[in-house]
């Protein structure tokens, strides 16, 4: 045992530049996403911020705020609304970046390749509220300008912003820009780990383009596309507060409200932390066995994570 303990101090002084490096993330994850986890217990008591979490009675029954928000008049629509966005934004936002990534490695020409690239992920780091204004003055329906274009044109203006028809195609759609560039980074990274030998035996083999792209640049991104597929349907239920806050409008809370936006108004404006947490630890707990299902399912194909 004290062999193994001075290999492994040694073994940590020689690497002691990585460790260093490593050190700010380990902290942060145990700051903000560890020592959190003593708060779940709120989610089981009648919590009262003036008593704090360990003085606060526990509740009676103990699932007394799960009770509450599964018997809520709006537990179907939030549930439905939070799926829908999500699968939509799933569904929709995980081939753009592929596709883009492709172009961008087959494009021989590097100032252009590098403009696009720097153009597609530039919106990544716009916040919801201008992205929000662009689309305001966009589709507007008194003054934006697409709108605009129609009434020239002898039409009539379509309310986009607040029709519950197009709602959600405006959420799906400002979500796979803004983070479209951005996500072909990842692809990029994994395109350049191919062994390029594998493109000369193709093309000695006659295999054009679509063919290399079909056959080796496809699979061998496959497990990078797997990873991220499980690790977003852990968050399959985080349709995105942020954008949905800031975008939505009470002509569209049929279609747009969702879990966290409703948690916001119930749980956290009327001071009732216990209810939101209830709602957190029940995200939580779907997010978790949806990993593990997901993870499970995709090493059958042997592209599991763990």
């Amino acid at each position: 045992m004290n062999q193994q303990t001075a290999a492994f101090g040694r073994n940590i002084w020689r690497y002691r530049a990585y460790y260093l490096m490593l050190l700010p993330g380990v902290i942060y994850y145990i700051v903000f996403k560890y020592v959190p986890m003593y708060g779940i217990i709120i989610a089981f008591k009648d919590f009262n911020i003036m008593d704090g979490i360990w003085s606060s009675s526990w509740a009676s029954p103990w699932n007394k705020h799960f009770i509450t928000f599964f018997h809520s008049p709006y537990f179907s629509q939030l549930l439905t609304n939070t799926f829908l966005i999500s699968f939509y934004k799933l569904l929709f936002g995980m081939i753009p970046p592929i596709v883009m990534a492709l172009l961008l490695n087959e494009c021989r020409v590097r100032w252009f390749r590098s403009l696009i690239q720097t153009l597609t992920y530039m919106p990544h780091f716009l916040s919801w509220v201008i992205i929000y204004g662009i689309l305001l003055a966009l589709l507007s329906q008194s003054s934006g300008l697409l709108n605009q274009w129609l009434k020239d044109a002898g039409g009539t203006a379509i309310p986009f912003l607040t029709s519950t028809s197009s709602f959600r195609t405006i959420l799906v759609g400002s979500e796979i820009w803004q983070n479209l560039g951005w996500g072909a980074i990842i692809y990029l990274a994994a395109i350049a780990g191919i062994d390029p030998t594998l493109y000369e035996a193709a093309r000695v083999d006659g295999a054009g383009r679509l063919r290399m792209i079909w056959h080796i640049t496809l699979p061998g991104i496959r497990t990078v596309v797997i990873m991220l597929l499980i690790l977003k349907l852990g968050h399959i239920l985080d349709a995105g507060f942020e954008q949905i806050y800031i975008m939505y409008n009470i002509q569209v809370y049929a279609v747009a409200d969702i879990l966290d936006t409703w948690v916001f108004r119930t749980g956290l404006q009327q001071l009732n932390f216990s209810l939101a947490s209830a709602v957190g630890l029940f995200k939580a707990v779907i997010g978790l066995v949806l990993v593990l299902g997901s993870n499970k399912l995709a090493k059958r194909w042997g592209e599991g994570i763990w």
